[in-house]
């Protein structure tokens, strides 16, 4: 490609402070932006981004589209919630317009084993347009391709285990409360836990109707499965809440949370396959005690036993980076919904992201 790239930002809260600085730092330009918070709309997203103005205003939702039309970027960097049926009607305009798009959301990582019925409908609607659809960020990276790359030098597998903890007061209100965080346990209970004491067939109609809640684990194992070739037998899911003795304060949620109650869950996904490789991943994410912090940790067991083990990794830029270094792959894929196992390996891209559109 002879010109910059251009992108739109869906959604302008605290990710996309990072996104759209790294995506000038990279040599391409945002020309559009919106968002539903008030507070924002009608700003330079220079403002948001805390840089010089860059002669691009955040506009309401409804002219989103209408913005998208005028300025026909090459991609959409849609930052807003985890769930797929909460990005579904962000990511189906960029479908309908022919407008490639890459979104942060956790499911949409790979949310053909959680949520088929929405997946299959933006599958199709960007093949007709001929645009790519997929999903990115952290697990792309530390929950995907490490630990493939690891199975890779590995001579027999029988067992894959992966822990994976985070602050939910980095990634929004809406990550925070998805996570219970701020219930009383019996509410979390009934809100958070309840989803997962159901039978395999009822969890799978669940999947079926597009309303299954999966943690994040869910989709990052079937992601794993795709990769190493993998059949999935049986995969269950069991949610727990994580609680701290004393009081601690969430700016995310702009409240106390109280000590006992639910300061965040965490989720163990166990993945059965037909190979005999069982896959059991856990996703930690609550609201940090002072002494507290980030961690992430894979155990491949077999010959040999390899585990790795990253203290303290800065999960919100590496997951940004992660998108805006994967914009050049979702330019070059194959239309359709894509998950990133496709994509091959996820490089640090040195150059301005043009020099790697084919």
């Amino acid at each position: 490609m002879e010109r910059k790239i251009k992108v739109f930002q869906y959604g302008t809260g605290k990710m996309s402070v990072y996104t759209m600085r790294y995506v000038y730092e990279k040599g391409a330009e945002i020309v559009g932006a919106t968002d539903i918070n008030p507070a924002v709309i009608g700003k330079d997203i220079g403002e948001i981004m805390g840089t010089e103005a860059k002669g691009v205003k955040v506009v309401p939702l409804e002219q989103a589209e209408e913005v998208l039309k005028e300025t026909k970027p090459d991609i959409a960097i849609v930052t807003t919630m985890s769930l797929l049926a909460d990005v579904e009607e962000a990511l189906m305009l960029c479908a309908k317009l022919g407008i490639n798009a890459i979104t942060t959301c956790e499911e949409a990582f790979f949310p053909m084993n959680s949520n088929p019925t929405a997946t299959k409908k933006i599958d199709e609607m960007a093949k007709q347009t001929g645009c790519t659809i997929t999903g990115s960020g952290y697990q792309d990276i530390y929950w995907g391709q490490l630990i493939s790359s690891i199975a890779g030098s590995t001579h027999k597998i029988t067992k894959i285990k992966g822990s994976s903890s985070y602050n939910v007061e980095d990634y929004g209100i809406a990550l925070a409360k998805a996570h219970g965080a701020g219930l009383t346990l019996e509410e979390f209970d009934k809100q958070v836990a309840s989803v997962d004491k159901i039978s395999n067939e009822e969890r799978q109609k669940i999947i079926e109707s597009g309303k299954y809640l999966p943690s994040y684990m869910w989709n990052v194992n079937g992601w794993l499965c795709a990769k190493l070739g993998l059949t999935v037998k049986s995969q269950t899911q069991k949610t727990v809440p994580q609680t701290y003795d004393k009081d601690i304060e969430s700016s995310t949620l702009g409240t106390t949370v109280k000590a006992g109650q639910a300061t965040g869950m965490s989720a163990v996904v166990t993945t059965e396959t037909e190979e005999g490789i069982i896959i059991e991943s856990e996703c930690i994410g609550k609201v940090y005690a002072p002494e507290e912090f980030d961690k992430n940790e894979w155990t491949i067991e077999g010959e040999p036993n390899t585990t790795l083990i990253i203290n303290k990794p800065s999960t919100v830029e590496l997951t940004c980076a992660s998108v805006v270094n994967r914009i050049p792959d979702v330019i070059n894929s194959r239309p359709g919904y894509v998950p990133t196992e496709e994509f091959g390996e996820l490089n640090y891209r040195v150059k301005a992201l043009e020099t790697y559109v084919k």
